[in-house]
């Protein structure tokens, strides 16, 4: 069964149990994925839609520090509610020393020496871990690796 489907399901279950918080959030999500397809006329894969789903979730994380920031802990945990829903659309991350082990190869493979280096070591890290960690915090560790080199 694919993304897709599983999130259909999970929408028709949450009907069924009357989980109003859990299907507003997996609507806006089928929202979003239907609202990509229309926009560029295609039919979104696996791939796709967990880019979405990522894309929602750091929306999430923003929304939360911005509601903290300005007093409205209310919003601040409906927004975490949403994201742990989100989240379960998500593969496993990966562990620290995963990410790490990744980096040091990617910097490897590519034979990057400096800085310089960077955007290379960044689209080969990026292809393995897609999804799977943070790309602010993966970015951190190539810039601390090529520094080193």
């Amino acid at each position: 069964m694919g993304l897709k489907e599983r999130i259909t399901e999970d929408m028709k279950a949450a009907m069924r149990a009357k989980d109003s918080a859990r299907l507003g959030t997996i609507r806006l999500l089928t929202a979003a994925i239907k609202q990509k397809e229309v926009d560029e006329r295609i039919v979104t894969d696996d791939a796709q839609v967990q880019a979405i789903v990522e894309k929602m979730i750091k929306q999430r994380k923003d929304s939360i520090t911005q509601f903290e920031a300005g007093g409205r802990q209310d919003l601040a945990d409906n927004e975490r509610a949403e994201m742990a829903v989100l989240s379960e659309y998500m593969p496993a991350a990966a562990s620290e020393d995963e990410v790490r082990a990744e980096v040091a190869a990617a910097v490897a493979a590519t034979g990057a020496s400096g800085p310089q280096d960077m955007g290379r070591v960044m689209a080969l890290v990026k292809q393995k871990l897609a999804g799977r960690a943070d790309m602010t915090q993966v970015s951190a560790l190539v810039k601390a690796a090529l520094a080193k080199s």
